[in-house]
């Protein structure tokens, strides 16, 4: 299986445009596991509110001890290289990869997966495709806390782990890779039913 890096954002809001990243972890999966790991606070000098510090764990005070974001964006970046990225709720973070990235002059040319829409797709029978709630039910390993960002990346990784193997055991597809969960994900549920029976 092709090398993929999973990545997670804490922040202090839902918008690039008035909020920062103030974590980021990835899990990189190849060969059916999880073979590297990357895990920062980023130090952008935005304020965290109380009810985010009090999701998250991530207070004012840790941040100020942490890297600034240009250093840690610089990093991740170079630690992901050109592996194609996926995360759960892929829209969230790709606009926070996207505006952090773009404050050290970088740009993402790699397309983002979303474990949230696949997992709608291949487990619309799951009462809940919230992260912790799916991985649970799924019966999936327990990574830590849930609202930070290593915890949370390793949760998607294992999640998509799990899709691609049902993608093998359920419908035959034993050369599923990130192209294909990119279509998989933008088609209806009827479109994904026709594209699986033609393993």
């Amino acid at each position: 299986m092709e090398s993929i890096a999973v990545i997670d954002f804490e922040t202090t809001g839902v918008s690039p445009s008035q909020a920062r990243a103030t974590e980021i972890g990835v899990a990189i999966i190849e060969d059916g596991r999880i073979v590297d790991r990357y895990q920062s606070l980023m130090n952008s000098g935005a304020w965290v509110p109380p009810f985010i510090e009090q999701l998250t764990g991530i207070s004012n005070a840790m941040l100020r001890k942490a890297p600034p974001s240009e250093q840690v964006m610089n990093e991740v970046a170079d630690f992901i290289g050109e592996r194609p990225l996926l995360a759960h709720n892929a829209s969230f973070d790709q606009k926070f990869w996207d505006a952090e990235l773009a404050r050290v002059r970088r740009r993402r040319s790699q397309p983002f997966a979303c474990s949230l829409l696949l997992s709608r797709r291949l487990l619309p029978e799951a009462p809940s495709h919230k992260l912790g709630n799916l991985n649970a039910w799924a019966g999936l390993p327990d990574t830590g806390r849930a609202h930070r960002a290593l915890a949370d990346a390793e949760m998607a990784a294992n999640l998509t782990l799990h899709l691609f193997g049902l993608l093998r055991e359920r419908h035959g597809r034993y050369q599923a890779d990130h192209a294909f969960l990119c279509q998989l994900q933008s088609l209806s549920a009827a479109k994904v039913r026709a594209l699986l029976a033609t393993a």
